[in-house]
């Protein structure tokens, strides 16, 4: 099995190159949605949050208030940090999880897409490692459009993040998402032809068909050894 890491900056199209995988057949394990999903009402990150940050940070439903904290967290790096290590262990056992259910089916290649891939260690665990890369005015331009936030806003935001030409120097494949999104399309299918090759004897041997392979040729060993020795 190959696990495709996926990271990149807050406004750096990410999130398009995620959804071309998969439209292309590859599934993707979206570290967002499972941050979202293990901060719903009633949940164990849940309760942390409410622990830490106080019912501020709540809407009327109960629900957590995702801008309410997002600001909190952007204009406050100690806090930033509370969070990240209230939540990590959960969001990693739901990765985790994802991960599994998707190994079971007998997929062969799985894209992670996980903006802290750096920050959590989790790019230990994946190869080759995909940043999706944009230059620093663009990175700006886009996140202001976006979000309508002024540019002091959009370089906070920015730079409360590992830099993003710091990610692009430990990465085995740059998406340089800059131009147009007709550019970014040919770039990735060069990445998608890369990601699909064959899998290395390692990542066969991690697949589900490859553990299945390794069970029957140990059991086949086990018996014809002691078939000898009768």
């Amino acid at each position: 099995m190959r696990l495709v890491g996926l990271t990149g900056g807050i406004a750096s199209g990410k999130s398009t190159i995620s959804n071309l995988f998969k439209a292309s057949g590859i599934p993707v394990v979206d570290a967002d949605i499972v941050a979202r999903n293990v901060v719903q009402k009633g949940t164990g990150g849940w309760k942390k949050i409410v622990e830490a940050f106080g019912n501020d940070v709540l809407l009327e439903n109960g629900e957590i208030d995702r801008a309410r904290l997002g600001q909190i967290v952007f204009s406050d790096p100690e806090k930033r940090q509370v969070l990240n290590r209230l939540l990590a262990p959960h969001i990693s056992s739901g990765i985790f999880w994802e991960i599994l259910k998707l190994w079971i089916k007998g997929c062969k290649v799985i894209v992670l897409d996980i903006p802290l891939l750096f920050e959590t260690k989790m790019d230990q665990w994946t190869h080759p490692i995909i940043v999706v890369w944009v230059n620093e005015a663009t990175q700006i331009e886009r996140l202001m459009s976006r979000d309508g936030c002024s540019e002091e806003q959009a370089r906070n935001r920015i730079n409360a993040q590992l830099a993003l030409d710091w990610k692009k120097s430990q990465a085995d494949i740059v998406i340089d998402n800059s131009g147009t999104l007709d550019e970014t399309k040919k770039n990735f299918e060069a990445v998608l032809r890369k990601v699909s090759e064959p899998l290395t004897w390692k990542e066969r041997l991690r697949s589900r068909d490859g553990l299945f392979s390794a069970v029957v040729c140990t059991a086949v060993g086990v018996l014809l050894a002691q078939k000898n020795l009768l």
